[in-house]
């Protein structure tokens, strides 16, 4: 039996237009930081202007926000940790998502208003630990990503019911325990513990003999060569059930450096895969599909599904022998507030990412509904003039669209607009 009434859906942001996508498509909370010790630096991250305007705009639409300071801290930096949690005590924010437990000591004297949750790169994979967490002041713990449901189920039982337990069920995986990795470190002297991993684990790599390094030796998966370390992406959408059961209170899709548009689509289908579930509702097949329509990896359940750790049979998730990226769709671009506030029921204003034509047959991702797919009829540049192609990204064009009549219609702010993409079509 689960502990809580609803799951709470927890969605990245990297950047104040992804925190905007992840609210406007159903996130109940969003995680984000700014440019200090947020463990992502392929993200943009938050200036300080936007990271007010990101705390402020979740507070208008009732979403929490939880600011991650989860870096594995070195001495040098305890001073300004102490400086940055008095900030963030003033901030608003609804929490800090911290892995340390020194670094917890800190956030409980120097930012007293806000929640703590203990990260997943505090490796917790068990009850007794999440426990004694509890005990030291977290009101939250966010699983290692390497448990299986029923070593979470027992964790769920075994731990106070006011302590929330959060799982990661979307999104990239780390071939390194929780996230912990040195691997980038030795090789690039970047940091993965500081937010700079260069993913050298999705590397092709070679075998060299030490008295022939002028020989390396390839090695073989399969015909694309070999990536040995190249986790598949998790995806937990058709399982919301087995997560509530468990006890989980919050499901968190990964991605911070992910765009508006990745995160708009994914909260989406979750949002809606969530709902179907309290109402006792399949989650319809285009939600499901959904996880589909953005760029990824193969996926799997990563360790959901593994067994117990108690009884040794720790099947860990595949890898995929692809590097790349999985891509069935191409994003045209997003759609922006048209001057006076109001989209009309055929028109929508946009602001353009890739190259597109009149006749483009295209699909409309509106927060929780099932994609709409219709016709470009009229392009309009920012001079009031008609063209025929679209092919400079950021610019403001308006749209105007076939089946007017559609009820969906007229098309909110913050929806997107995206072509499916075939060999002979610009990319």
């Amino acid at each position: 039996m689960a502990k809580y009434e609803k799951v709470e859906l927890l969605s990245p942001a990297g950047e104040l237009d992804s925190l905007k996508s992840a609210i406007a498509f159903g996130a109940d909370a969003v995680y984000f930081a700014d440019k200090n010790f947020g463990m992502r630096t392929a993200s943009k991250n938050f200036s300080e202007s936007d990271f007010e305007k990101g705390l402020e705009f979740a507070r208008k639409n009732g979403v929490k926000a939880y600011i991650t300071v989860n870096i594995v801290p070195s001495n040098e930096e305890i001073e300004n940790l102490k400086n940055y949690f008095s900030f963030l005590n003033t901030s608003k924010a609804n929490a800090v998502i911290i892995s340390d437990i020194g670094i917890m000591e800190l956030a409980k004297k120097y930012a007293p208003a806000l929640d703590i949750h203990i990260s997943t790169q505090a490796g917790v994979t068990n009850y007794y630990t999440a426990k004694k967490l509890y005990e030291l002041g977290a009101k939250r713990v966010v699983l290692a990503r390497e448990l299986s449901i029923e070593d979470i189920a027992l964790i769920c039982e075994k731990t106070p019911a006011n302590l929330e337990i959060e799982c990661f069920v979307h999104g990239a995986m780390c071939m390194s325990f929780s996230g912990r990795c040195l691997l980038a470190q030795y090789l690039t002297g970047r940091d993965a513990n500081h937010g700079d991993c260069p993913q050298a684990c999705r590397w092709e790599y070679k075998i060299v003999e030490a008295k022939r390094d002028n020989m390396p030796i390839d090695l073989i998966e399969d015909q694309t060569g070999t990536t040995i370390m190249n986790a598949q992406d998790m995806c937990m959408i058709e399982h919301i059930d087995d997560l509530v059961n468990a006890g989980v209170k919050s499901l968190k899709i990964e991605g911070r450096a992910k765009s508006a548009y990745y995160t708009g689509a994914i909260t989406n289908a979750y949002r809606v895969a969530i709902d179907s579930y309290y109402n006792n509702q399949p989650a319809p097949k285009w939600a499901l599909e959904e996880v589909n329509n953005v760029s990824h990896r193969a996926y799997s359940t990563g360790f959901y599904y593994s067994g117990k750790m108690s009884e040794g049979r720790r099947t860990p998730p595949s890898q995929t022998y692809n590097t790349g990226y999985i891509r069935n769709y191409k994003l045209l671009g997003n759609v922006i507030e048209k001057p006076g506030g109001v989209q009309s029921n055929s028109k929508a204003l946009i602001e353009t990412r890739n190259y597109f034509q009149t006749g483009d047959t295209v699909e409309i991702i509106m927060p929780g509904k099932e994609p709409i797919k219709t016709k470009i009829c009229e392009i309009i540049d920012k001079s009031n003039a008609a063209i025929t192609v679209s092919n400079k990204p950021m610019e403001k064009v308006l749209l105007e669209f076939e089946n007017a009549e559609n009820t969906h219609f007229p098309i909110p702010t913050g929806s997107f607009i995206r072509k499916e993409l075939s060999d002979s079509y610009p990319s």
